[in-house]
């Protein structure tokens, strides 16, 4: 873990650019526009007076603009101040600032802008003087979402050691796990760094990282704890019950890892680098706190002998509960003993009824009017888009067209042939006519069409439409010899979505036909991995239903603090898929392994089911909820995406550690009887009953405390 942090810190992150997700027609736009090798665009600042109250005393304004001007041209982060401009409506005065350098580093160097903004701003307490672009834009959010970050980080482990000083009653045995899961986020952290290098990092590794690394290092190392801990309850040895440990809980926590890895990797299939870069981040985040389970945590408990109890809790640690005997969990589990065919239908019916409304489900990329209004700049950025609604920040659709070197009179014709027929066109912003930059050598166009409205708008969605499919095939489309394509936010919007609808099937099918195979081998049992299948496809479909009646509508805007747009994150269905099906897996292969090792014994499979689940249920419920309380530490960030991938993350395993493991998964069981463990011949390998034989041999050897219990 050292070195991967020290190693990391030196090779520093290679960071996604936008040119790394690009796919179809944008990359098509994109491939013509690096021909023309235009200059790169400048960051683009955008200064904007208007009044507090009141009218706006536009000559006041005009000599407030004149000052600001002088004050800008005056620093070397500047190349150009343009003339200010009135707003039709004379509310508003606008001046443009274009920043020297690359825009790619705008935001480090944004500064000085803001600064001299903030000092013009003081002589007029009557006017507002503020700033907004893409450079202070883009220094906000990292602002934000360091802040953010950190909260989550601070947050996150006091919460999850108090859970554990509940589960366990002492601080060692509670401050194992966090130490751990601390250890598996900050080893793929640096090995996230190395891998920038193959797989540019996009902007959400880091907080993917946090997220799965806090879930499962806890988890695993709460099943391997618990596991230990309850063998020593029942009088044996100190390393006896760490290797007892290893060979149940540790053979769970690595089939459960590899079935989260495998899960992840189908992201690969999606083609998109934010899709591969978190892919990459989550499984090398797993695979370091399933490294760590095994090797240094059996250590760490070697090491420490009945230490780890030290030192205890007032009223917490003076007994140590065994698991087997809680009578909270048997009644809850009794209907589905007593009544599986019903306590099955009533509970997937519910299930089902609460996924109904991802039916509904309304897809989007959030945009800046998306992001909380807490946020200065983005109130800036709302009067600006009101007073200036073709500003550069607003929405614009830009069209790259390539032809040949006699080409060129004929393509300009065709602009304004364009530019003719949006004239009048609600759909298209009517205060400024489309603009046009021509290559050097005259062989590529980029015209920019600005629309009204927001990027994700019906005026938005349409005029690209109808660019795509009416006005380009009929001005430009008629010229040979001459490729075009439309870029631009809508564009990207709207292909992301139709990416992400292609992508679907794919990884629903890998992640399907591998965890299948995973199940298959670890329980050798063609009926089990089904139903490992169609059970977490249950939890997931209903923490989409939830997904949506929280988001989509507004009962729950002031509850978690953001404003509804009607839609969820168009990325988050099937990122969250993928992240469900890997960590429910957790519970699932830990209680299913209990169920089969009472069966090994020789005990029926109505009693080991009970046994089975009664004797986990508290080591998935503390699990659980440290999940639970982590995910839901993410619905309290600023950034929407967030609070989705929260709220989803953090109500489908509530529902997966109680209602599935506890009511869906024993009433299932319940009624396949001994075909649970159905499999066929060439499969099955030994009859059970000789499994069973050589478990019950070596269960009377462990408790009569042989040399060979070990």
């Amino acid at each position: 873990m050292v070195a991967s942090v020290v190693g990391g810190s030196l090779a520093g992150t290679v960071k996604a650019t936008t040119q790394d997700s690009l796919h179809g027609e944008l990359a098509r736009a994109d491939r013509i526009e690096q021909a023309g090798a235009f200059p790169e665009a400048p960051a683009a600042e955008s200064v904007l007076i208007t009044a507090r109250a009141g009218d706006l005393d536009v000559q006041r304004a005009q000599a407030v603009a004149a000052d600001l001007s002088a004050q800008m041209r005056a620093l070397p982060e500047v190349a150009k101040v343009a003339d200010p401009v009135t707003s039709l409506n004379r509310d508003a005065v606008l001046v443009e600032v274009e920043m020297t350098g690359s825009a790619n580093d705008a935001d480090a160097r944004v500064g000085p802008l803001l600064a001299a903004t903030a000092q013009a701003q003081q002589p007029y307490p009557d006017l507002w003087v503020e700033q907004v672009g893409s450079a202070s834009l883009a220094k906000a959010l990292t602002e934000t979402l360091a802040a953010d970050f950190v909260k989550a980080e601070l947050i996150s482990v006091p919460i999850a050691l108090v859970i554990l000083l509940f589960s366990f009653g002492a601080l060692i045995a509670a401050g194992v796990p966090v130490v751990l899961a601390l250890s598996a986020v900050a080893g793929a952290m640096g090995l996230a760094q190395f891998a920038s290098h193959i797989l540019p990092a996009g902007e959400l590794v880091s907080s993917i990282i946090l997220l799965i690394g806090m879930a499962v290092g806890v988890d695993y190392s709460l099943f391997y704890l618990r596991r230990e801990r309850e063998e020593r309850a029942r009088g044996r040895d100190h390393r006896s019950a760490v290797e007892i440990a290893a060979a149940t809980s540790g053979h769970a926590v690595l089939v459960s890892g590899v079935v989260v890895m495998v899960a992840m990797a189908s992201l690969f299939l999606v083609g998109d680098n934010t899709f591969s870069s978190m892919a990459t981040g989550s499984i090398l985040v797993v695979g370091v706190a399933v490294t760590g389970s095994l090797t240094v945590l059996p250590a760490i408990l070697v090491t420490l002998g009945r230490w780890v109890d030290r030192p205890r809790v007032p009223f917490l640690g003076r007994r140590i509960q065994r698991a087997e005997h809680s009578r909270f969990w048997a009644a809850v589990l009794r209907p589905a003993l007593r009544a599986p065919l019903a306590t099955f239908v009533l509970s997937v019916g519910a299930l089902v009824i609460v996924a109904i409304p991802a039916l509904d489900m309304n897809l989007k990329r959030p945009t800046a009017t998306d992001l909380p209004r807490s946020i200065p700049i983005l109130r800036t950025y709302d009067r600006l888009a009101q007073a200036f609604p073709s500003n550069d920040l607003g929405t614009s659709h830009v069209i790259a067209i390539r032809t040949d070197a006699a080409g060129g009179p004929t393509v300009k014709r065709e602009i304004a042939a364009l530019a003719a027929r949006i004239t009048g066109d609600s759909r298209f912003a009517q205060d400024r006519p489309p603009t046009v930059r021509r290559s050097a050598d005259g062989t590529v166009f980029l015209a920019t069409v600005r629309v009204a409205g927001a990027s994700d708008s019906s005026e938005a969605t349409q005029s690209l439409r109808r660019l795509r499919t009416v006005l380009l095939p009929q001005t430009v489309g008629t010229i040979p010899d001459t490729e075009w394509a439309v870029g631009g936010r809508t564009a990207s919007d709207a292909d992301f979505r139709d990416r992400m609808a292609a992508a679907l099937p794919p990884v629903v099918a890998f992640v399907f036909g591998m965890t299948f195979l995973v199940m298959l081998v670890t329980f050798r049992s063609v009926v089990v991995a089904l139903t490992s299948i169609l059970l977490n496809t249950i939890s997931v479909a209903a923490s989409y239903g939830l997904l949506v009646l929280v988001f989509q509508h507004t009962w729950a805007e002031e509850l978690l603090g953001f404003t509804s747009n009607g839609a969820v994150v168009s990325w988050l269905p099937l990122m969250l898929f993928v992240i469900l099906f890997g960590l429910s897996m957790d519970y699932h292969v830990f209680v299913v392994s209990r169920i089969r090792e009472a069966v090994q014994r020789g005990v029926s499979t109505r009693q080991a089911i009970e046994q089975g689940i009664v004797s986990s249920a508290s080591t998935v419920s503390s699990a659980a909820i440290i999940m639970v309380a982590v995910f839901c530490i993410f619905a309290t960030l600023s950034i929407v995406e967030f609070k989705q991938l929260g709220v989803g993350l953090a109500a489908a395993i509530l529902i997966d550690a109680t209602v599935i493991r506890a009511v869906v998964l024993p009433s299932l069981m319940r009624l396949l009887g001994e075909a649970n463990w159905w499999a066929p011949r060439f499969l099955a390998g030994r009859s059970r009953n000789d499994v069973m034989q050589r478990n019950g041999e070596a269960d009377t050897q462990v408790s009569s405390g042989s040399p060979s219990s070990s």
